[in-house]
């Protein structure tokens, strides 16, 4: 029975926040994203390295997309299902620093469509990845081939993507076929998105803050998309839609991880009202996002799990069916090496531990790497998975050991990520390759641990479930 895929064809769905580095508690930036498609496709790590005679074209397994491609091509890492090595990367930074999460799935207006729509064999979620971040260098580079990409071959289907590097921030949202806009993500502000367009403001003269297609807004214009007597130009209203489904399904995410950031800031669940860039209350760091990406309306009416509700309207942050959760994060201030972190949470990030994956470091422990459609007792993402599978049987009475084992494990693997950083930087300028052995065994040591912890979790939890399934079904006799 091995290898049995998914027999649903199910969407691949995301939330994305973004962290400007005026905005964070440390002054890093940090791009960030869930993967929600489907629970039985297991997420294996990847790891390429640079490159002078890479492939000359690239060809999609499961789309009709193809592309000729430099031969040139950086080394990155890649978060990628099991069936599809190579494509579907997600997340992760390349050899010189650049981070890439790739893709929100968005979708443009019936209208918009009608004037310049989808291509069948053009640029697709699955290929995007893979096709950019071995062949750029700066955040805005990422935009622009991105872009230049969408021109030429079209899209397929709509997406946002995110680039992040030392110096700034971009995220790019296309419209139609061959229509897009990105903007750079404000120093002070951050940007939360689910599954939805949410640009609004375009100054094609703002050369340094926005990037778009030539036509963006003459496209608009000769299409009746946009009416130039009626005021500005709005990205959204352009291009993009809002329907009955959104209002359930997209917007109670924006509106939770707003009002989580920023409680002074009074929105309106049923509108898209929302503001594109806000500012918190209070300054974010990784604990603030491991804790936004598990949001579920804990604790109140429309929390699912607490109240065991599969059919709960408001579709919550953390899913079970999240096949990974990314925090791309760069401090500028330290070695790329250590300074750009990548922390993974395989699965659903409520029941789930994220782990700090290191732009320096050479290789991932075997079972990261491995693992198909079928549970297994060799592979990581299958020994979290079994984790949080347990833990949805009886939410209310396995989750709290799940969150309060995970919570410990994650304190203790920050201060330990603060000594051997301290360590590395003492060794990196005269002894180069003593600091990224350093790094690779810290590496090693804190993946293969989280795997002990899963697992002894996973014993403990079946051990309770045992208890109380012999409580229920107990026929003790007379």
């Amino acid at each position: 029975m091995k290898n049995k895929k998914s027999t649903v064809k199910l969407p691949s769905e995301c939330t994305t926040i973004i962290v400007g580095e005026k905005m964070t508690s440390d002054g890093s930036r940090i791009a960030a994203r869930s993967e929600d498609w489907d629970a039985m496709y297991a997420k294996n790590f990847e790891v390429f390295e640079d490159t002078n005679c890479g492939p000359k074209e690239f060809v999609a397994k499961d789309s009709p997309f193809h592309c000729e491609l430099p031969k040139k091509a950086l080394g990155y890492k890649a978060l990628s299902p099991y069936h599809l090595h190579g494509e579907w990367g997600s997340a992760g930074f390349n050899s010189v620093g650049i981070g890439m999460s790739s893709t929100e799935t968005i979708f443009s207006s019936d209208k918009a469509l009608a004037f310049d729509p989808y291509i069948e064999n053009g640029l697709a979620e699955n290929s995007i990845f893979n096709v950019i971040l071995p062949y750029i260098h700066t955040a805005r580079e990422g935009a622009e081939r991105l872009g230049a990409m969408i021109e030429k071959y079209g899209s397929a289907e709509g997406f946002g993507i995110s680039f992040i590097d030392d110096k700034e921030i971009w995220y790019l949202e296309n419209a139609c076929g061959h229509r897009w806009l990105a903007c750079r993500i404000p120093a002070d502000k951050y940007f939360v998105t689910g599954n939805q367009s949410r640009f609004r403001n375009y100054d094609p003269k703002d050369k340094a803050n926005y990037l778009a297609a030539p036509d963006l807004v003459d496209f608009a214009a000769k299409n009746k998309l946009y009416d130039p007597s009626k005021g500005d130009f709005d990205f959204h209203e352009a291009y993009s839609r809002d329907e009955e489904q959104d209002t359930t399904y997209n917007y109670p995410r924006v509106w939770g991880l707003q009002k989580m950031f920023s409680p002074s800031i009074k929105n309106d669940v049923t509108k898209n009202t929302f503001p594109v860039f806000a500012k918190a209350d209070h300054k974010i760091g990784i604990a603030d996002l491991r804790r936004a990406f598990r949001f579920h309306y804990d604790n109140t009416d429309h929390d699912p799990y607490l109240h065991s509700n599969p059919k709960e309207v408001y579709r919550p942050v953390s899913i079970f069916r999240t096949t990974q959760t990314h925090l791309l994060q760069v401090r500028p201030e330290l070695p790329s090496a250590i300074g750009c972190v990548n922390y993974v949470a395989e699965g659903m990030a409520d029941l789930g531990v994220f782990l700090p994956l290191y732009q320096g470091v050479r290789s991932f422990p075997k079972a990261y790497q491995i693992g198909d459609g079928h549970s297994s007792n060799d592979s990581a993402y299958w020994i979290f998975r079994k984790v949080m599978t347990l833990g949805m049987v009886n939410y209310n009475e396995y989750a709290p050991l799940i969150k309060e084992t995970y919570a410990k494990f994650e304190a203790e693997t920050d201060q330990r990520q603060k000594e051997m950083e301290a360590e590395y930087l003492k060794l990196y300028k005269h002894e180069p390759m003593k600091a990224l052995d350093l790094l690779q065994d810290f590496s090693d040591c804190v993946l293969n641990k989280a795997l002990e912890v899963a697992e002894s979790l996973t014993e403990e939890l079946f051990t309770r479930l045992a208890a109380d399934t012999q409580k229920t079904y107990l026929f003790h006799g007379a």
